[in-house]
């Protein structure tokens, strides 16, 4: 695991800084210095062309790290790499055509419950199409294994420039409306950045050659569409849907909890960058072995590590609001826990997501996919109505609890491996055993210094449990070469 824990070492970093960027502007700018209406406009905004991503773009980031690999010759790389920027203009052209004449009757809708989406319904088509043709060329880059400055673009660049928007309508620089389109412009650069540093990491001949296997990447495309659509669908749907039931001021509250829970995922998504190309370039190989042993490793690890976070998130929640100092924004508290646990399902998945999006039987990922998003909109549009934000977040960790089990069977039954062991077990064990000792431990200092003596008391108990247990061979190597030698 070598490059993967190099590049993951870097991503974890990258990510970290820029989660703690994001979280000083989700929790204390964005609630302090914007009204919570545009906040949770702008929410709204990212969420929905998160969702209509994977169609303008024609799936292209999934299908250069599956396909990349399986060329041998940089002439049939340079054909394929030019025919993956080329086939998201025929769905983006058309649209953006389409759209003009159907434009006004998208903006009634989406903006019956709350009308001051409706000026700026056009810019989620804009913010798609920056954020699509970014991951198409951060893909391009981490198929040569150079997955660390796009993450830095990806990442902290975006919320650094959201930091200087966000101060320059506290001094009145910019107004609320002038801080969205600020925004919008910000993600524009990010993907003219993405899009120069692919092209110096792998500069092809610019070539329209299709493919020899064209009509395999298109319907590999087309199912990673309706898949990545669906995928988005269960990420986003319900910061799109709760403004359609509930003030959009509901979906401010909604994501200040999603963000602190979201910290539990920062080490999935900073091995994914690397993992997904090799998980990739193993499957094509058929090598079965080496798939399995990278699927029990990044289970239990990203486990291990998340299980920490989880503690430390939810230990320390009401001490974390009170540091925010918003009382409104406590609504929201109860959404931390319940997307923290689906978090945590998703980490023990470990590559299983990448397994069957690269292996033969990727067809499946879009069926489950497209299951998913059903059922997540059901059950929304259910508990949103019934209990409010809170039945947003249970309906996500039902859906995600329910399909990663059946993931999981499948690929068992499929290629006869599971990412499961003893040592999960254990490491479950000792999440809930230390959760349940310490979630009634209050103490009555600063905020700050709770948060720092609680947090010192469950990480040195849970990493000797950890160490003492031999639950990760990684992380015990870990602490055997930099810790205990020192």
């Amino acid at each position: 695991m070598g490059i993967i824990l190099k590049q993951s070492f870097f991503n974890t970093l990258i990510i970290f800084l820029g989660f703690a960027i994001g979280g000083i502007n989700v929790l204390f700018l964005y609630t302090h210095f914007l009204h919570e209406d545009y906040y949770g406009l702008i929410t709204f905004l990212l969420s929905a062309a998160n969702i209509i991503l994977p169609l303008l773009v024609f799936g292209m980031q999934h299908t250069i790290v599956k396909f990349y690999s399986s060329y041998q010759t940089k002439i049939e790389q340079d054909g394929f790499l030019t025919t993956t920027l080329i086939l998201p203009l025929f769905i983006i052209i058309p649209l953006a055509f389409v759209g003009t004449f159907v434009y006004g009757a998208i903006a009634d809708w989406i903006s019956l419950e709350n009308p001051i989406i409706k000026k700026y319904t056009y810019l989620i088509f804009i913010l798609a199409v920056f954020m699509g043709y970014f991951e198409v060329f951060y893909s391009w880059t981490k198929v040569q294994f150079n997955s660390v400055f796009g993450n830095f673009i990806k990442e902290i660049f975006p919320r650094i420039c959201t930091t200087f928007l966000l101060f320059a309508v506290f001094f009145k620089w910019l107004n609320n409306e002038q801080f969205i389109y600020g925004v919008v412009i910000v993600y524009g650069i990010s993907t003219v950045i993405m899009m120069f540093y692919a092209i110096y990491v792998y500069k092809p001949s610019f070539k329209l050659i299709l493919p020899s296997n064209l009509k395999e990447i298109v319907s590999f495309s087309i199912y990673i569409i309706v898949a990545g659509s669906a995928a988005g669908v269960l990420l986003e749907i319900d910061k799109f849907m709760i403004p359609q039931m509930e003030k959009i001021a509901q979906v401010a509250y909604y994501s200040v909890g999603i963000y602190i829970a979201s910290v539990i995922a920062i080490p999935s998504r900073a091995m994914q960058q690397i993992i997904s190309p090799i998980t990739a370039r193993d499957m094509n190989d058929n090598n079965i072995g080496e798939v399995e042993k990278l699927y029990k490793q990044t289970s239990i690890n990203l486990l291990v590590i998340g299980g920490l976070f989880f503690l430390l998130i939810n230990l320390n929640i009401a001490d974390l609001y009170a540091l925010i100092n918003k009382p409104e924004f406590t609504k929201g508290i109860w959404v931390v826990l319940i997307i923290s646990l689906s978090k945590l399902i998703e980490l023990a998945l470990g590559t299983g997501n990448a397994i069957l999006l690269n292996s033969k039987y990727y067809k499946i990922f879009f069926y489950l996919s497209l299951a998913m998003a059903l059922s997540v909109i059901f059950l929304n549009k259910w508990l949103i109505n019934l209990i409010g934000i809170n039945g947003a977040a249970i309906a996500t960790l039902v859906v995600v609890f329910v399909y990663s089990l059946i993931k999981i069977i499948y690929l068992k039954g499929k290629l006869n491996i599971q990412p499961f062991d003893r040592n999960t077990i254990k490491l479950v064990v000792i999440i809930f055993a230390l959760f349940t000792a310490f979630y009634f431990w209050n103490l009555n200092f600063h905020p700050i210094i709770n948060i720092g003596l609680k947090g010192i008391i469950i990480s040195v108990l849970y990493l000797l449990l950890i160490n003492k247990l031999k639950i990760s061979k990684d992380i015990n190597g870990f602490v055997k070469k930099y810790v205990t030698k020192n």
